[in-house]
């Protein structure tokens, strides 16, 4: 089987959980100039092995930064789930001390630094969920999980870990302290994709999906009515602001942003100055400026992310580096304290192969010439 073919099986069997429109291209308008106080700052990789990606991206500060993600993509069989640390000089591998190997890793959470939590999909057919720090990570088997069951999401607060995911074509949260877990299904079909400060979104499969914890008991939200609508992360500052992040999907081809803004009391559409973007991750400095990564089909091979602010949003890219066809950011996290923003999912060549990235943009140093390329 040649690698395309490999592929195009491989998104067939994921095409159930995640949606056609994070693959498919769109036109768009040319977004308006971003202010230009950042400016894109590098494009490093944490060097994973052959069509390797990573998922999620999580700083805890600025000596202490995690990501996840997979090794070898394209082989459902030997796909290696793969936990890396960023110690404020460089990146390490952190072992997985688990016999039965975990497929590809999507979701990281930190109660703390030696705290960590990581979600994903294990190769003995059940779902990751691994707990560690710097000096490995060891797999935790919640009781009441089962074969079939998907996880995507981690959040992880005052020891207390929320996961999310599907089963049977429903919502699923997992939610554990210590020894202790519970498993709730959600009454409305879809599954769930990402999971902050007590929300979790995702989709129904016809429209965008938000639950909400009140009272220990997870319900979905009245949402504003967006056909072929999904969500794909969230961001929670408090209880009366937080941003979610998705896209439409109309059709082949026809892909739109979405990003809903939760103001305490309703949840709200926001327009961004581009009309064909994908959105995977958005991350906040926690006082309302939201930073939000994907992909741009027209602009396949700039790595791209978009910043909002007091309902204004500006697109601020990358530059393009030889031989890279396209850049996906699929997850995005600030470090507080420094103002910068990294940005972490893979690069394709013109071979067709991935290679791991992580970029990371910060204020523009007052000396410093023109470092990236602005829309």
């Amino acid at each position: 089987m040649t690698r395309r073919s490999r592929r195009r099986a491989l998104f067939l069997i994921l095409a159930t959980s995640v949606a056609l429109p994070q693959v498919t291209p769109a036109a768009h308008a040319d977004p308006r100039s971003p202010a230009g106080i950042e400016a894109w700052q590098r494009s490093t990789s944490v060097r994973l092995q052959a069509d390797g990606s990573l998922s999620d991206v999580l700083a805890v500060s600025t000596g202490d930064v995690w990501a996840v993600g997979q090794q070898e993509i394209w082989d459902v069989w030997k796909n290696r789930g793969t936990v890396r640390h960023w110690d404020g000089s460089r990146w390490s591998e952190v072992a997985l001390r688990d016999g039965t190997g975990a497929g590809n890793l999507r979701s990281l959470a930190a109660a703390g630094p030696s705290d960590v939590w990581a979600v994903g999909d294990g190769h003995d057919g059940l779902p990751y969920l691994a707990h560690g720090d710097v000096s490995g990570f060891d797999r935790v088997r919640p009781q009441g999980m089962r074969a079939g069951d998907w996880l995507g999401g981690v959040d992880a607060k005052g020891g207390k870990v929320v996961a999310v995911g599907s089963r049977e074509k429903q919502g699923l949260v997992l939610t554990g302290q210590g020894s202790t877990w519970s498993v709730q299904q959600l009454k409305d079909k879809g599954v769930l994709y990402a999971v902050a400060g007590g929300f979790a979104v995702g989709d129904t499969g016809t429209g965008p999906l938000i639950a909400h914890n009140s009272g220990g008991t997870w319900k979905s939200m009245p949402l504003p009515s967006i056909p072929g609508g999904y969500l794909r992360d969230v961001q929670t500052d408090n209880a009366k602001r937080a941003v979610a992040v998705g896209g439409v999907y109309r059709g082949p081809g026809d892909v739109s942003p979405l990003v809903l803004v939760w103001n305490g009391k309703r949840w709200k559409q926001q327009s961004l100055p581009v009309t064909g973007a994908r959105l995977y991750g958005v991350t906040g400095d926690g006082k309302g400026r939201y930073w939000m990564t994907g992909y741009d089909p027209e602009r396949a091979a700039e790595p791209f992310v978009a910043r909002c602010e007091k309902g204004a949003c500006e697109v601020i890219r990358g530059g393009t580096e030889k031989g890279r066809s396209s850049v996906r950011l699929q997850a995005v996290a600030y470090l507080a304290g420094k103002g910068a923003v990294w940005a972490v999912g893979h690069a394709v060549d013109t071979a067709d192969r991935y290679t791991d990235v992580v970029e990371s943009f910060a204020p523009r140093p007052a000396a410093a010439s023109t470092a990236a390329t602005k829309s």
